[in-house]
């Protein structure tokens, strides 16, 4: 059970900004910043919370939930296609394979629902139907099924906003080829429903995700970045989703959401120079559910490793990882 009072006690403890003596940076995202080291590919998840394309909030041990939730997912998959997960040193830490990243990222939705613009409720409120080339019927009501999961794209911009694609401009524009592009949205849907029967044996509904691929050096297509975490997935609790749908009600989530609300409620995010501070019992809520769903899906305990300072810990990690 996640630990209130360690989380509390840590909420000024985040890593929001790396920068560690002997790694070569290579590239700072919204939460992973990219090292290299003796030719080996290093990735580092912060605690930064990412949402409507800035940095909300910093999150305690969301960084180290991310990065482990994600090596049990690549688990869990590697026999549908291959990852690029080589070792995990530190609860922060991936080395992995260098991999050519696709600029699409691919969104596997199984239910309709979402705030953001590129969501699919939002878009079906405003009477979109043909959503990312994807027809969707008349009479959708918010956060019910589709009758199968739908792949909605979006760019993969290096800065500014996500925008929705379809399949056919993702192969007339050469962002993937054709045969590659079959192939990934084979994998993805077969991912996607390995997640969704493992969450439900979990008494989790994996509502919906984003995936990211790429290609090695020989050519083949793999899994990167993150697989079926809370900040790539939206999950919800299974046992009242059918009691609150029917109510009229948001189903009990286990993701994000309640922050991007919160903030939508406070300013414009998308607009806005500046925004609000994150309230400290929603940052302390935030990392209780990131803590609490990783231990229940995974069947894993959390290991706080708050016994020092995280960014030093990382450092005589990667030490020792490359001395061994």
């Amino acid at each position: 059970m996640a630990d209130r009072a360690i989380i509390k006690a840590n909420l000024k403890n985040t890593v929001t900004e790396t920068d560690f003596d002997g790694f070569d940076k290579l590239h700072t995202g919204k939460v992973r910043d990219t090292y290299e080291h003796e030719g080996q590919r290093i990735i580092i998840t912060t605690d930064r919370q990412s949402a409507f394309d800035r940095i909300l909030a910093a999150i305690p041990f969301k960084g180290a939930v991310l990065n482990q939730f994600s090596a049990f997912w690549f688990a869990k998959t590697k026999d549908i296609v291959d990852n690029h997960l080589i070792a995990v040193p530190d609860p922060n830490v991936s080395i992995v394979k260098k991999v050519k990243i696709f600029p699409v990222e691919v969104i596997v939705r199984g239910y309709i629902t979402g705030s953001t613009d590129t969501s699919a409720w939002y878009n079906y409120e405003k009477g979109e139907r043909l959503f990312c080339g994807v027809q969707l019927p008349e009479g959708l009501k918010k956060n019910q099924p589709f009758e199968t999961p739908i792949i909605t794209p979006t760019t993969k911009p290096e800065t500014g906003h996500d925008e929705k694609i379809s399949r056919e401009e993702i192969i007339a524009q050469g962002l993937v080829p054709e045969d590659k592009w079959k192939k990934i949205e084979e994998y993805a849907l077969a991912i996607f429903k390995r997640g969704q029967a493992i969450a439900a044996e979990k008494g989790f509904i994996l509502v919906d995700t984003k995936y990211e691929f790429g290609e090695d050096e020989q050519g083949n297509i793999l899994l990167a970045d993150e697989v079926h975490t809370p900040d790539s997935s939206r999950y919800w609790i299974a046992s009242t989703y059918k009691e609150r749908l029917n109510a009229g009600q948001e189903p009990e989530n286990f993701d994000k959401e309640f922050l991007r609300l919160w903030f939508k409620d406070h300013c414009d995010p998308y607009k806005d120079d500046e925004l609000p501070p994150a309230p400290d019992e929603l940052v302390e809520e935030l990392s209780f559910r990131y803590i609490d769903i990783y231990e229940k899906l995974t069947g894993k305990t959390f290991e706080y490793n708050a016994d020092k300072p995280t960014l030093e810990r990382i450092q005589e990690n990667l030490d020792n990882y490359f001395k061994g």
